[in-house]
């Protein structure tokens, strides 16, 4: 919000032609290396759609896990947007592994079938899991050695980079990320998001997608400088690390008496509850079923909560627990 009253002051050129998007553009290749070009958007779908537009023909697919944000919670944005088929992969964590790639690979050629030909992932997992740069890098040979690429959907890029100690560009850049979204908006972002080009030659048409994908703001002025002030020092750090810490406050207040769905690797927490217990909570805090036939919910944390927040819940799932 800071940087955002400071660039309002004078007149400046619409569209990106403004001082604030090439510094924005210059903190981008600061964090991600001389090759990156990062483009301001307005949020996480729209700069997932444009950057999967980049590498897509009209007859290809994107393979990616069935709890894809941009398979599952996108409203079908990418196929009406992009007319492309979303490829998808049951898994157990919401991780691709190498060998869910391989086994998508018998559809290349077959004039009758969408062909492959992106590699899409979610850093963080929509389970809450996160990509270790291994991992990644074992994805992205297959990927690249098969002459697919590889997308990145970085909603909490952020928050994967605080848990596992390391720099942003380590789990993209350096390990084989092609085109990623930045992830601005949930680490604090006011309508403020970025798509990111690893891969040069991808650049080319990224102008023109993101006028078309509706993504080009005239002030942008006001969007750009947000994505200065996360990347610049450690803003993104501080708000990622903090949510994350809340999360394991959260799982750890809780351990003794519910099991988990999946491991806290993030800032989510995957509880499995009685139905009495969830019907009770959801009275008192907001959060959403996950498997409700399952009784899994999922509780999420972030930049701006407070410890006393979760040990509200902490205290109130031990007291829904005590008479259900």
């Amino acid at each position: 919000m800071a940087a955002v009253v400071a660039a309002n002051e004078g007149d400046t050129l619409p569209y990106g032609s403004d001082p604030w998007t090439a510094d924005m553009e210059d903190a981008v290749r600061e964090v991600f290396g001389e090759q990156a070009q990062g483009y301001a958007m307005f949020n996480g779908t729209g700069a997932n759609v444009v950057g999967l537009g980049l590498m897509l023909r009209p007859y290809d697919g994107v393979i990616c896990p069935a709890s894809a944000h941009i398979n599952g919670n996108e409203a079908g944005a990418a196929e009406r947007v992009l007319g492309t088929k979303l490829l998808t992969v049951a898994t157990d964590d919401g991780k691709l592994r190498p060998r869910d790639v391989l086994a998508q690979l018998g559809a290349v050629g077959n004039e009758h079938l969408s062909q492959p030909r992106v590699v899409s992932i979610s850093q963080v997992t929509e389970c809450g899991t996160v990509y270790t740069p291994e991992e990644i890098a074992a994805l992205a040979e297959v990927v690249h050695e098969n002459g697919l690429f590889l997308h990145m959907d970085g909603a909490r890029l952020a928050n994967a980079a605080a848990e596992l100690g390391c720099g942003l560009a380590d789990i993209t850049t350096a390990v084989g990320v092609d085109v990623l979204s930045y992830g601005a908006t949930k680490n604090g972002a006011l309508g403020a998001e970025a798509m990111i080009v690893l891969r040069p030659e991808l650049a080319r048409g990224a102008l023109f997608l993101r006028k078309q994908g509706m993504q080009l703001a005239s002030k942008m002025r006001y969007v750009s400088p947000q994505i200065t002030a996360l990347l610049r020092g450690d803003l993104w750090l501080r708000n990622a690390s903090h949510a994350n810490a809340m999360a394991h406050r959260l799982a750890d207040g809780v351990a003794s008496v519910v099991k988990f769905r999946y491991d806290v690797q993030s800032n989510a927490v995957f509880p499995v509850l009685p139905e009495k217990a969830i019907v009770y909570l959801m009275e008192r805090f907001t959060f959403g079923h996950w498997d409700r036939a399952g009784g899994v919910v999922r509780w999420v944390t972030a930049f701006d909560t407070t410890e006393d927040d979760v040990d509200a819940l902490i205290a109130a799932t031990h007291e829904a627990l005590s008479f259900t």
